[in-house]
């Protein structure tokens, strides 16, 4: 492992806190910009700089003092000297972005998913390598110890031979999502690659936390990918999506996610043995290990924030939870899905409009049952007998 630990000289300014620049403080830079303010309370991180087009307002600020703005990162990197920059911007800026900070010897958080294709994932992890400079992926999930648990679990042979993986995930988007930004909803903007779909952005985690489980996270431990991406709403990417992803070693890992759900849900990835099961709703970091004859276990377990991961890394060494070459299995996702043909859009006469106080969203009929089949007997939405989908069919990517 390569040591990133910072040089900062001898005395107490070892343990100062670690200057950041946050690029992307809107949308789901909030979500940063309020563990900024948790890491800042406890002594681990100082905001030095903001990278946003429209600078943020004092009472965005809160907590934080008064970091300078710039809509430009490269300077703003320059002038502040920040040793870690977080980026959250658009997806298809991410390698831009990552490039520009790492030549500048910033050591880099970067929001998942990491790029919209391979080719520029390895120019990402190339000019990272060459600077020298540590990137840890933003796939939050990946901080759960709850995996360890999971994989320790497996290793004991509690729930004796693993049989398959499945992920579920069926969550709601109204119309204002897709509008949320120029790139929303889009598989390419002005000729660059966004692929801001279902299984490669909001439901990203389902695919990562199997891929992790299952200790087949790098490039190298994929086989095969068999696709099936729909839409329902008025976009380009798919917003209704299953995979199936064979291992190296022959382990079948198969997710279903939608964001058109009749009723929202959390999503899960389940371990299938041949004596038990083992369910991970990944956003709660909870567990549930269920065998025939026994009572059920339940078990909660804590998360290492990612940024703070980060920060130890700099400062004392720790291992990263997640490297670029940890994600590089999930990339093979993204690829497959960006080469794939375009998502086939469903007829109307599968779905319906409802309007709530948040807008007004589709809702895919039966959507919610097909998901959770789809995790538990790892089919694809075609295999099980949807019948907007047995017309099309999986589509192969290996």
């Amino acid at each position: 492992m390569v040591d990133h630990r910072l040089q900062r000289g001898g005395g107490e300014g070892v343990n100062e806190p670690v200057t950041v620049v946050l690029a992307g403080a809107r949308g789901h830079g909030h979500w940063h910009l309020a563990n900024l303010r948790r890491l800042t309370a406890a002594g681990l991180v100082r905001l030095v700089g903001v990278c946003e087009l429209t600078p943020l307002a004092e009472e965005e600020l809160a907590g934080l003092g008064t970091p300078e703005q710039s809509p430009d990162l490269p300077a703003l990197l320059e002038r502040t000297g920040a040793e870690v920059a977080i980026v959250c911007t658009p997806i298809h800026t991410h390698a831009e972005l990552g490039l520009a900070a790492a030549a500048r010897g910033v050591h880099l958080l970067l929001e998942k998913p990491p790029t919209p294709s391979l080719a520029a994932f390895r120019q990402l992890t190339d000019g990272i390598q060459r600077a020298g400079t540590a990137c840890q992926i933003g796939f939050q999930s990946l901080g759960s110890g709850a995996i360890e648990h999971i994989r320790q679990l497996v290793r004991d042979g509690v729930v004796g031979r693993v049989t398959g993986l499945g992920a579920a995930g069926a969550w709601v988007r109204d119309e204002a999502y897709w509008g949320r930004a120029p790139w929303g909803g889009l598989r390419r903007l002005d000729g660059r690659d966004v692929v801001d779909g279902v299984l490669t952005n909001p439901l990203a985690h389902a695919v990562a936390t199997a891929l992790r489980i299952a200790g087949a996270d790098r490039a190298e431990d994929l086989a095969a990918i068999d696709l099936e991406l729909y839409r329902v709403n008025a976009i380009d990417a798919d917003d209704t999506s299953c995979a199936r992803l064979r291992t190296a070693d022959g382990t079948e890992l198969v997710t279903a996610v939608t964001l058109c759900a009749e009723r929202p849900g959390e999503p899960y990835v389940v371990v299938h043995g041949e004596a038990g099961r083992i369910t991970f709703w990944y956003k709660e970091d909870r567990v549930r290990l269920e065998r025939p004859g026994r009572d059920p276990v339940v078990t909660e377990h804590p998360r290492t924030d990612l940024l703070a991961n980060l920060v130890a890394h700099l400062r004392d060494g720790a291992e990263l939870l997640v490297p670029p070459e940890r994600t590089g299995g999930f990339m093979r996702l993204v690829e497959a899905v960006r080469t794939a043909p375009d998502p086939v859009a469903l007829s109307p006469a599968h779905w319906h409009e409802e309007r709530t106080a948040a807008g007004v969203r589709r809702v895919l009929r039966g959507i919610d049952r097909l998901t959770a089949e789809g995790a538990e007997r790892l089919a694809l939405y075609s295999e099980l007998g949807a019948p907007w989908a047995a017309a099309s069919g999986p589509r192969r990517r290996t």
